[in-house]
């Protein structure tokens, strides 16, 4: 039985549920945890932290409280690394405004971290992934390549150079360009993680019954993800995400595989991906380098097409 209360729930892909506690109010949920992508503990309770807090903001909600979400092997992982992988959470959730009050550890085989996130939102205030439209700018807030860097590191192939620099862009907090959207007023929104940027993006357009285009001369990708692309030091989820996406994208005859799979690759704490109506892009791009998220570029925009395609451009 439908519960009239519930805004989003499972009949929707978007990033988190909505559930309406008054006519002026309603609580945004979501939860996400997962196994470590970095080595050092602290770090991961970081980008675990900022990586579950996303979602929230991908649909303009304001988060206020989590609970911890932890399991470990007690015989293999020390204390030290779970207090580290705790305070990272915790620092993480502390700069964001969001308090930690409570949580549930259990036994695993590997160590796993994450958050239950709950906020609020007004009912008519929701930023879904289905209300594009025909015209919109997509505006991309942080560079791809996280997937195959994160592969590189557990494969001890990558310098720490290059681990430093994901990390910085895992651990930024979406928060900032979500105030910014919500600040200029914009169409559509989801965050960039699992499915890639075509995964997700094709959702947006899926939701929203339009097509996409894509300019890949105009994508933010880290330096080094080109060369473990065409190193084939690549995630499992980035080749199913390719798989998956093939079909629903027309690709211009130049685009080589190394392209295709950066497009595809899997990210942790991705950034926002937005769809703004064209005559607010540029005014989106200053709230956003005001906010202190300098590298948001616009990478392409929304297109008629009830096949729901999105075109990729060299």
């Amino acid at each position: 039985m439908k519960n009239p209360n519930v805004l989003v729930g499972f009949n929707s892909v978007d990033d988190a549920g909505v559930y309406k506690i008054r006519e002026d109010l309603a609580l945004v949920q979501t939860v996400d945890f997962f196994p470590p992508v970095v080595d050092d503990p602290y770090d991961f309770g970081r980008i675990a932290a900022a990586n579950a807090l996303s979602d929230i903001y991908a649909m303009g909600g304001k988060p206020l409280s989590a609970l911890n979400l932890l399991g470990f092997p007690p015989k293999s992982v020390p204390l030290w690394a779970v207090d580290e992988i705790l305070r990272g959470g915790a620092d993480k959730t502390q700069e964001a405004d969001v308090a930690i009050i409570g949580g549930h550890t259990l036994k695993t085989k590997e160590p796993l971290y994450g958050l239950a996130v709950t906020g609020t939102i007004h009912p008519d205030k929701i930023i879904s992934n289905a209300k594009a439209k025909v015209g919109d700018s997509l505006v991309l807030t942080k560079p791809l390549g996280i997937g195959l860097i994160t592969t590189a590191i557990k494969k001890e192939q990558v310098e720490e150079k290059w681990v430093a620099e994901a990390v910085k862009i895992m651990i930024f907090l979406n928060k900032f360009a979500s105030e910014a959207m919500l600040d200029v007023g914009i169409n559509a929104c989801t965050d960039i993680t699992g499915y890639g940027l075509l995964g997700h993006l094709w959702e947006l357009v899926q939701a929203s019954n339009v097509g996409a285009r894509v300019f890949l001369s105009k994508v933010p990708v880290i330096d080094y993800a080109w060369e473990l692309a065409k190193q084939r030091v690549v995630p499992g989820g980035t080749l199913a995400n390719l798989k998956f996406i093939q079909d629903k994208a027309d690709w211009d005859r130049d685009i080589s595989e190394e392209a295709k799979l950066i497009l595809s690759d899997a990210q942790t704490s991705g950034g926002l991906l937005i769809a703004v109506a064209k005559e607010k892009e540029q005014k989106l791009l200053g709230r956003l380098i005001s906010k202190g998220v300098p590298n948001s570029v616009v990478i392409g925009d929304i297109v008629e097409d009830k096949r729901c395609k999105i075109q990729v451009k060299s």
